[in-house]
């Protein structure tokens, strides 16, 4: 290992900051786009049920209406 100890693994010859920082950054982002992926999943099934209901009840209505 390059570094004689763990705080010296922590700090990274004193770019410890911006390296763990760009760490964190990016966990960050990916963590938002799978919960944005998913947020946005679950939208869209549920628009695409709302849609099939409704199609439903139109052809059972057009059913009672042709059969009166």
């Amino acid at each position: 290992m390059k570094f004689d100890s763990w705080s010296a693994f922590w700090a990274m010859d004193g770019y410890g900051f911006y390296v763990w920082l760009s760490f964190g950054l990016t966990i960050f982002a990916l963590l938002a786009l799978v919960v944005s992926t998913m947020t946005t999943k679950k939208s869209l099934l549920r628009a695409v049920k709302q849609k099939q209901a409704r199609a439903a009840r139109r052809k059972a209505a057009q059913k009672l209406e042709n059969t009166l």
